[in-house]
């Protein structure tokens, strides 16, 4: 990790979660992530977003960010139930996660929409985590840099009116999330080094943009990951719903 980028720790809690459970989670991170820990590593955390408003009143001030899971590719209008980025920052989101692998592969979603949603997200000011990643074939078939160079070419028009230090790119691979499988620290590196050097190419701040690795990150293997040069941090899943282990992770991300 460049000690110039401040390390960012994002936990997405996916579509799990409910007010009690939601509570006891946020009492026990509130207990562990202290300000000396959240002034050194951006810590984030994405509820569903019936739970935005939960959430951001149990943060506080606790300097953990709120980020969304998902934002609508278009402004406020008819268009029943969908999230505009105006309504994620009326209530109080730093951050929104954008083409997460989950929503391209279950949901259908294409280079092009993220992009709009990505831009979206610039005119409300918020923070973007721009998610990409290749499939187990596409890895096996030797054409990795090829997936990440199209998604990362889809995005960087939306990119180029972003603030450096509101944009993030999360490297997933999707056959390590949720499968106990993950991306060797050199794996990460690589596809890493990849992404910052597409995005100088673009005349990009690429020495600014944080990039994050994604896929089965446990605090076995966070200092390891975080330890890479061009890995600035993770995007965590499950690990994220267990307060113990989230803040390991972020833990983790301070070398």
């Amino acid at each position: 990790m460049h000690t110039s980028r401040t390390p960012m720790v994002a936990g997405n809690w996916k579509m799990n979660g409910d007010l009690v459970t939601n509570e006891h989670l946020l009492a026990a991170l509130r207990n562990t992530l202290n300000r000396s820990l959240t002034s050194r590593v951006d810590v984030v955390v994405c509820p569903p977003a019936v739970y935005l408003g939960q959430v951001t009143a149990w943060v506080g001030d606790t300097g953990i960010g709120l980020g969304a899971q998902n934002v609508a590719s278009t402004g406020n209008g008819a268009f029943t139930g969908e999230t505009s980025a105006a309504m994620l920052a009326d209530l109080g989101c730093r951050w929104c996660l954008v083409g997460h692998s989950e929503r391209r592969a279950l949901l259908g979603e294409t280079d092009e929409l993220v992009g709009l949603k990505l831009g979206q997200l610039v005119q409300a000011g918020i923070g973007v985590i721009a998610c990409v990643g290749e499939s187990l074939a596409e890895r096996e078939n030797g054409i990795t840099g090829e997936v990440i160079s199209r998604q990362i070419g889809a995005l960087l028009e939306s990119m180029r009116a972003a603030d450096p230090q509101a944009l993030v790119v999360a490297y997933e691979p999707v056959w390590a999330i949720g499968t106990g499988r993950t991306a060797t620290a050199q794996q990460a590196q690589e596809v890493h080094a990849q992404i910052r050097s597409q995005l100088r190419q673009a005349g990009l701040d690429a020495d600014g943009i944080r990039i994050l690795y994604g896929g089965s990150v446990k605090p076995a293997n966070a200092a390891e990951l975080f330890g890479q040069a061009d890995v600035d941090g993770g995007l965590i899943g499950g690990a994220s719903l267990v307060a113990e282990d989230f803040t390991a992770i972020c833990r983790a991300a301070l070398g």
